[in-house]
């Protein structure tokens, strides 16, 4: 997968898919087997893992989605982006930013997240 955009969107979706079996083919396109996934509240390593992160936080904000919020800045094999979490048309509940590493076969091998909003209880 070379276009950048392309790849964050899918990665997006995969947080955002509820069905466990397109889920898990939406990470297998866009990450590495051994991807490993940080973040204040979790740190997980390999696809299963990083599933069970991603639906995990589907059951702790039901039925809310995760947006880009604007522009992926991108350089070498890395790219940061900002992303919103809410209902659409709605101010979101929380914002954060991720910086991901792209490996050599053009998928993502690391993600360093970062939470700028939360709601209390997170």
């Amino acid at each position: 997968m070379s276009d950048i955009t392309e790849l964050v969107t899918t990665y997006l979706a995969a947080w955002n898919e509820t069905d466990p079996a397109v889920r898990q083919a939406r990470i297998a396109e866009v990450m590495t087997e051994d991807v490993e996934y940080t973040d204040p509240l979790v740190s997980v390593e390999g696809r299963d893992g990083l599933d069970a992160a991603m639906a995990a936080v589907q059951g702790q904000f039901e039925g809310l989605q995760f947006s880009l919020a604007g522009p992926i800045d991108a350089h070498h094999s890395l790219a940061r982006f900002t992303w919103h979490l809410g209902r659409p048309g709605a101010k979101p509940v929380a914002v954060g930013f991720d910086v991901a590493v792209i490996g050599d076969d053009g998928r993502i091998s690391q993600v360093l997240g970062f939470l700028d909003e939360v709601p209390s209880g997170a």
